[in-house]
């Protein structure tokens, strides 16, 4: 039975949910954020005391990158969820998993007290943090570009796509204001439990927000056909959401995961390996770097909607290969203006970077839901995000580090990057433009993504080139 295209969402509305959306990305980000720059700072010193400083940020990017390794479980178990019982229940659970998480990192005792328990302690509550961020992402954007239309949905998908930005904003402003107003020793003695215990005054806004949001429009009125389904076929089960995606989108699964691959390892290498890259090797100030980070992020949040509106005119795949072609062109001149040790020279190099990562994260959104229908939706486009993240986001500061160490030179972090975004470039180049779809009429019965999935409207349920259905 054909499932009919739902109402549009009144703008009021639509701003509500695209503000809640907002509100908890940015609030679940800078938990996640926050772990990262203080894995770059302090966590070295406080839970990998005995080895030598170098090899201490390795072993505290080491935990970071465990944060990483949990996101595809967490986009497994939500996916699952979030596509049988709804995006707003799935995405107030992980909330709640996130700010716990990061509250008691807040709370742990380190290295001087409990010895290499501490360590391990961290390592767990980063796990935690990894789970909570993979079921985060699918839930939060799939609310947004459900509830809008096609025209603007590269626009208001994008906003909770700022949160990354805005939660690294106010992780790098926090541990930035910490930094200038604490002594080296209070600091690394009491100061940075601070940014983890103010997470929790954090999650009880989130939540507040994050539960007065409706239902995705599209996905209930897929429930109601696919109950309808199982009505007039004696009860016969669903196909599990995982299950279909591996058969009708595998395709695009691939697809998105190498669109991420340079978006995730260039952000990571500018946001956070940058704070290791400039203290150690160029010999500026962590407050220095921080505030080029801060700066930088503030020009990300704002150029975000700006390239997913750009998207809305000329489609998701130009606007993200001038993304990923851009950061593969700027990794030298970045690593240049760095090695002149002037905070205008980093500043220069780190906003150039977030500006053209803007335009492979912007189009993100709506691009990866526009590729899967609604009942596979949450699985399909989490999968193919947080995947990617374990090869991509999770290793590069600790590759680049690792390369820095080895070879006392920026060249082979620069070729680094560059292989990325070829790489992504070569994915995006073989990904069909998806602007045109409607997301209550994907089918998941077709190609996984044909260029005739949504031609000119036809009646609800008639059958289209490439065997797709209009149906949910």
């Amino acid at each position: 039975m054909a499932a009919a295209t739902p109402a549009p969402t009144p703008p009021g509305s639509l701003k509500r949910i695209v503000a809640a959306s907002l509100i908890g990305t940015t609030i679940e980000w800078y938990d996640f954020f926050l772990y990262g720059s203080a894995a770059a700072l302090v966590f070295n010193k406080l839970f990998f005391p005995e080895s030598d400083p170098l090899v201490g940020t390795l072993l505290s990017f080491l935990t970071y990158a465990v944060g990483f390794a949990a996101r595809p479980l967490g986009a497994l178990v939500f996916g699952h969820y979030g596509d049988r019982l709804g995006r707003k229940k799935l995405l107030v659970l992980s909330l709640l998993l996130m700010g716990g998480a990061t509250f008691a990192i807040g709370l742990l005792p380190t290295h001087a007290v409990v010895g290499s328990a501490a360590p391990l302690l961290l390592t767990a509550l980063r796990l935690v943090q990894g789970f909570a961020l993979g079921g985060e992402w699918g839930g939060a954007v799939l609310l947004v570009s459900e509830h809008g239309d096609a025209r603007r949905r590269g626009f208001w998908a994008s906003w909770p796509q700022t949160g990354a930005p805005a939660g690294q904003l106010l992780a790098t402003g926090v541990l930035s204001a910490l930094t200038a107003l604490l002594s080296d020793s209070a600091f690394l003695s009491w100061g940075w439990r601070v940014p983890f215990l103010l997470s929790g005054v954090l999650v009880i806004v989130g939540l507040w927000i994050r539960l007065s949001v409706d239902e995705s429009p599209v996905f209930k009125a897929a429930l109601a056909a696919a109950e309808q389904r199982k009505a007039d076929t004696a009860g016969q089960a669903e196909r599990m959401p995982l299950v279909a995606v591996l058969r009708h989108h595998w395709r695009d699964v691939l697809i998105a995961m190498g669109a991420r691959m340079a978006e995730n390892i260039s952000y990571y290498v500018i946001t956070a390996f940058i704070l290791v890259y400039a203290t150690t090797q160029v010999g500026l100030s962590k407050q220095t770097a921080l505030n080029a980070v801060l700066i930088g992020s503030a020009v990300h949040f704002a150029v975000i909607p700006l390239w997913g509106a750009l998207s809305d005119r000329v489609g998701r795949r130009p606007v993200y290969l001038v993304g990923a072609v851009g950061v593969g062109l700027w990794m030298f001149p970045f690593f240049a203006l760095i090695d002149q040790g002037t905070f205008g020279s980093l500043l220069l190099a780190v906003t150039v970077g977030l500006v053209l990562h803007g335009a492979m994260y912007a189009p993100q959104a709506a691009f990866f839901s526009e590729m899967f229908a609604t009942r596979m939706r949450y699985s399909g486009a989490s999968i193919g995000a947080q995947f990617s993240s374990v090869a991509a986001g999770a290793p590069a500061p600790l590759i680049a580090t690792a390369l820095l160490a080895d070879y006392d030179s920026s060249t082979p972090i620069a070729l680094y990057v560059i292989a990325a975004a070829l790489l992504t470039v070569v994915a995006v180049g073989c990904a069909r433009e998806t602007r045109h779809r409607d997301l209550a009429r994907i089918d998941g019965e077709g190609d996984g993504g044909g260029d005739d999935l949504h031609p000119e409207p036809g009646p609800v349920g008639a059958a289209v080139p490439g065997g797709v259905r209009r149906d949910a």
